[in-house]
């Protein structure tokens, strides 16, 4: 039997605006930028991440998002260092919040800290399985099975700004791309103003899954859906986040970092990531030409290599390359 879910309502107490409203406004470079942080495992990791918070603050993003680890397994950093965002910087956050593990009671509660921090716009993502992110998908007794269940609810707590994740290749849990194209087109009915997709390396893939959105429902399909980009530094650790995604670098991506990356016992790390930043720069530009409404950088807490796809692009990053330490 489903949890009947709560009415009490948890407006933010100082609205911010929303993401559709900041993709509209002015900024920096030829299209809206935006980035996604995780929260640190440590003192050290947080003082790097501070450190690339304040260099992209000065670039202007539209928006930044804080990454919830798998089952909530970094619910309390998550929500403490979105709040730092909102409260000491100029930067908009996003908040994730996945369902996995939770019942109503702590996601009603996880929203309610958010909004008690002044945080209106909140990421709903169903959330992948801890210890093995492919693995079988069990629903918290008094959860929520999926992630437009998860929309419904924080719609009913107040006045937020509701995103959802898009899959370019599908969800790997989907039977089909009909079927995943239907998910998605669900949670946009369900409230969701706009997605952002999971990471992927063939610019195809995106035209096509705004394709079929648009010819099944042309209303949600004028939504935004903002592009996942990730420049690679490391041949190993994309290969390695690829496979826990789900996605796959197609064979002519995977040859072009692989021969940089040498015959060596040790892959040639400079290589590599001269390729990633060609790569990104060309993925970014197609998706501009294509009219992509904003590049969503995954920054794994680092700023010097989606900074240097940014000046590629035409922004202006050389005064945030020399923050103070």
């Amino acid at each position: 039997m489903r949890i009947a879910l709560y009415t009490v309502r948890v407006t933010p107490i100082a609205p911010a605006p929303s993401i559709v409203e900041r993709l509209s406004a002015p900024h920096r470079g030829p299209v809206p930028f935006s980035v996604e942080f995780m929260p640190p495992r440590d003192a050290e990791g947080e003082a790097r991440l501070w450190r690339a918070v304040r260099i992209f603050e000065r670039l202007s993003p539209a928006f930044v998002s804080m990454t919830y680890g798998a089952g909530g397994s970094t619910r309390d950093r998550t929500v403490r260092i979105t709040g730092e965002l909102a409260a000491q910087t100029t930067l908009l956050p996003v908040a994730h919040l996945t369902a996995v593990n939770h019942s109503i009671a702590e996601l009603r509660a996880l929203v309610g800290a958010y909004a008690d921090q002044g945080i209106a716009n909140i990421l709903a993502l169903r959330g992948d399985p801890p210890g093995d992110p492919l693995g079988e998908w069990i629903a918290h007794p008094e959860g929520v099975e999926y992630a437009e269940e998860l929309v419904h609810l924080i719609d009913t707590l107040g006045d937020f700004h509701v995103g959802v994740a898009s899959f370019p290749e599908g969800h790997h849990r989907a039977p089909d791309l009909e079927h995943d194209t239907r998910n998605l087109v669900n949670k946009l009915r369900a409230g969701a103003e706009y997605s952002i997709t999971q990471m992927f390396f063939d610019v195809e893939d995106y035209l096509r899954l705004r394709d079929r959105v648009q010819a099944a429902d042309p209303e949600q399909g004028a939504k935004p859906i903002i592009p996942g980009i990730m420049p690679v530094t490391s041949l190993a650790s994309i290969k390695r986040m690829a496979e826990l995604s789900g996605s796959v670098i197609p064979p002519t991506v995977i040859e072009r970092f692989t021969k940089a990356a040498g015959d060596g016992p040790e892959e040639d790390r400079a290589s590599v990531r001269a390729v990633g930043i060609d790569f990104a720069t060309e993925t970014a530009e197609r998706l501009i030409a294509e009219g992509a409404p904003c590049l969503h950088f995954c920054s794994l807490n680092f700023a010097k290599a989606t900074s240097e796809v940014l000046g590629r692009l035409g922004v202006d990053v050389d005064a945030a390359l020399h923050v103070p330490a």
